[in-house]
């Protein structure tokens, strides 16, 4: 049994022009090949095909013509079926294709799938003739146009940079439903921030923008930004934070408390004497290496050292005494 292509619109046998269009936009916005996850894409290129001949023929009155006395077999052999009665006897079957038929100069020549896709949801912006011109296409050789990416900041404490996070992020977008009305939809968009991720991390989430006629869906892209840390810089891999001594704490030692980004308490020991300017490295007390798992960078802290304002002169001849064979 052959297609029945008003079935397969959802429409009646009176179905007009407007009705025909309406059926295959609602139809085709669902089972366009791009539309649909990459599962499901043979199926929704067989639907998309049989939905586009359907209208292809429907919407030409002279295929229309023929398809409603003959069916589909009478419509793309461009011979007359035998009626049920001349079928069932032998004798009329000498007459299988000598019956009238609407044109016998008819021949079957669908139209591509892809070119009638392209009209409909052209039409609104002045039509396919200019749109084959080049002046306002939504495909290049045959290939559906993208949306340029829609892009957001994602702000990020250093801690959460350090540790990995979690973040949901709401978005809306207009999508067409079921019945080719454009409605708009909220989403909640899960992003996985890896320790160690840097400022300018990409993290693409695809086709998440509008829905439009004949454009693929943006991608909806997120970009890594560091809010700035009260005590911590990062530079790279490495963690930068600036310390200050006193002159006596620089010459005599000092033990420095710091706590981690993950709030651990860290105790740096300086036993050497201290000059102003001086870096300490501790090594593996850094950001997390997102590529090297369980490895980290280096902690360096930048040594101020406080000198006195003012000194008496009793405090000047003691250091004298102490300091005056010291090189």
């Amino acid at each position: 049994m052959g297609a029945d292509y008003y079935n397969i619109l959802k429409v009646n046998r009176n179905a007009r022009e407007d009705d025909l269009k309406k059926a295959y936009k609602r139809l085709a916005m669902i089972w366009h090949p791009d539309k649909n996850p990459s599962g499901k894409r043979s199926e929704a290129e067989a639907k998309f095909k049989q939905i586009s001949e359907a209208y292809d023929v429907l919407s030409d009155p002279q295929k229309r013509q023929i398809y409603d006395l003959y069916g589909e077999e009478g419509l793309k052999s461009g011979q007359v079926p035998p009626s049920p009665a001349s079928s069932a006897s032998s004798s009329n079957r000498g007459n299988y294709y000598n019956r009238q038929h609407p044109n016998p100069s008819f021949r079957f020549n669908p139209r591509d799938a892809d070119d009638i896709y392209e009209e409909l949801f052209g039409s609104e912006g002045g039509g396919a003739g200019r749109r084959r011109e080049g002046q306002s296409r939504n495909r290049n050789n045959g290939e559906l146009k993208k949306t340029p990416p829609v892009e957001n900041v994602l702000p990020c404490s250093l801690e959460e940079l350090y540790k990995g996070v979690k973040k949901k992020m709401r978005i809306s977008r207009d999508i067409y439903d079921a019945t080719g009305k454009v409605r708009t939809v909220e989403e909640i968009l899960t992003i996985e921030i890896r320790p160690g991720w840097k400022k300018g991390t990409k993290i693409t989430f695809p086709e998440k923008g509008n829905v439009e006629p004949g454009i693929i869906p943006a991608d909806v892209v997120f970009l890594v930004d560091e809010k700035p840390h009260a005590l911590y810089k990062r530079d790279g891999n490495d963690l930068l934070v600036n310390q200050e001594i006193t002159l006596l704490e620089a010459l005599t030692g000092k033990s420095l408390d710091l706590t981690t980004l993950d709030g651990r308490n860290l105790m740096i020991p300086l036993t050497d004497i201290i000059k102003p300017g001086a870096e300490v490295v501790v090594p593996d007390e850094g950001m997390p290496i997102s590529k090297e798992r369980g490895k980290k960078g280096n902690l360096r802290i930048k040594i101020d050292v406080r000198y006195p304002s003012r000194l008496t002169s009793e405090q000047k001849s003691e250091l004298k005494r102490v300091l005056g064979g010291v090189s």
